[in-house]
């Protein structure tokens, strides 16, 4: 099996190729590529791998733009962290997908699926339509907020916002240089409207950025005590739920 990966975070290619490796010894890793840009000039220059991995998110943009700039001639095992909607998209167009954090056990139904029903050439489907699907299907994270507080008005754009909070029932933004706006909205909408790689919700009460993170302690339970950046005096524990989810979110989102 000759596989081509296109992933732009390298823990997350290393970690392909090694359950690749894993689950199929004889398997051939003949790339790794990070970027639209790089994947349409190797498959222009290159004959068809008998299977891509791809993710959805690359460095220079989505990979969708690859099937709008070339054929894709081998069946694709996409890594997404799309809504249910798309994921059932996937399963109607019989091509198999991955949500990061990949694990073994999916990865391996992944790889047996291919084999069931992409085994020769002949059987590789027509991927236009999957693409198109989820094109239209996809909705942009938030880029700003909109912050109402007494008679002013301003906008907050999300790459200011370092955590937000929930306190008496009211909800909060923190930006980055320690100032605080209430929001109309509460944490449980917001976990469906911020990039999943860049904000975790570690309890009830908070949404972090990855770069609000100053420290991290081992407390209980396996959990994790974060400090945060502006710091905080309520509880900023990772609740034990959600704590390999947060561990496995640090290394990568893999």
């Amino acid at each position: 099996m000759k596989v081509l990966i296109i992933e732009d975070e390298e823990p997350a290619s290393l970690r392909l190729k090694k359950l690749l490796t894993e689950i199929e010894p004889d398997a051939k890793v003949l790339d790794i590529l990070v970027s639209v840009r790089s994947s349409v000039e190797w498959l222009s220059s290159h004959s068809a791998p008998d299977l891509i991995l791809m993710d959805i998110n690359l460095a220079d943009g989505s990979s969708f733009e690859i099937f709008s700039q070339i054929k894709v001639e081998a069946p694709v095992i996409f890594i997404t962290a799309f809504d249910e909607f798309a994921i059932k998209a996937f399963k109607v167009n019989s091509v198999e997908y991955l949500l990061k954090p990949v694990k073994k056990e999916e990865f391996v139904s992944a790889l047996n699926k291919y084999k069931r029903l992409y085994s020769t050439k002949e059987a590789i489907p027509d991927l236009k339509m999957l693409v198109d699907t989820l094109k239209n299907k996809q909705e942009p994270f938030k880029k700003r907020f909109l912050i109402r507080y007494g008679e002013h008005i301003k906008t907050i754009d999300i790459g200011q916002v370092a955590y937000f909070y929930t306190e008496e029932k009211i909800n909060f933004l923190k930006t980055k240089d320690n100032h605080t706006f209430p929001l109309d909205y509460n944490l449980d909408k917001l976990e469906t409207m911020l990039d999943p790689e860049n904000f975790f919700r570690i309890n009830r009460q908070f949404i972090i950025n990855i770069d609000a993170i100053e420290e991290m302690f081992s407390f209980s339970k396996s959990r994790v005590k974060v400090k945060l950046n502006p710091p905080t005096d309520m509880d900023t524990i990772v609740s034990t739920d959600r704590s390999p989810h947060f561990k496995e979110w640090l290394s990568g989102k893999e």
